[in-house]
């Protein structure tokens, strides 16, 4: 399996929106981080998967809204050393 990255968004600005989000997971999909952009009223999932439908049924059987699912890309990937040093 070919796993490719994923970003999951939600838009919410509701009260206690904030909290907790319960973590994700089949065989085949993983949950990589989660971010929160409190001003903007959003929360990013980024999830490995094998395709879209993937990632969606393991975030609908984990009761995760998914208000935009898009395929995404690493720029820095995480583990890996920054060439500047002063950006470490």
């Amino acid at each position: 399996m070919t796993a490719h990255l994923f970003a999951l968004e939600q838009y919410d600005c509701s009260p206690g929106a904030d909290g907790p989000r319960p973590a994700f997971g089949t065989p085949d999909c993983r949950l990589v981080a989660v971010v929160q952009l409190p001003t903007d009223d959003v929360v990013i999932a980024l999830v490995k998967g094998p395709d879209a439908d993937v990632v969606a049924a393991a975030a609908e059987a984990a009761a995760w809204r998914v208000d935009r699912l898009v395929p995404a890309r690493w720029i820095h990937p995480p583990g890996t050393e920054s060439p500047d040093p002063k950006l470490s």
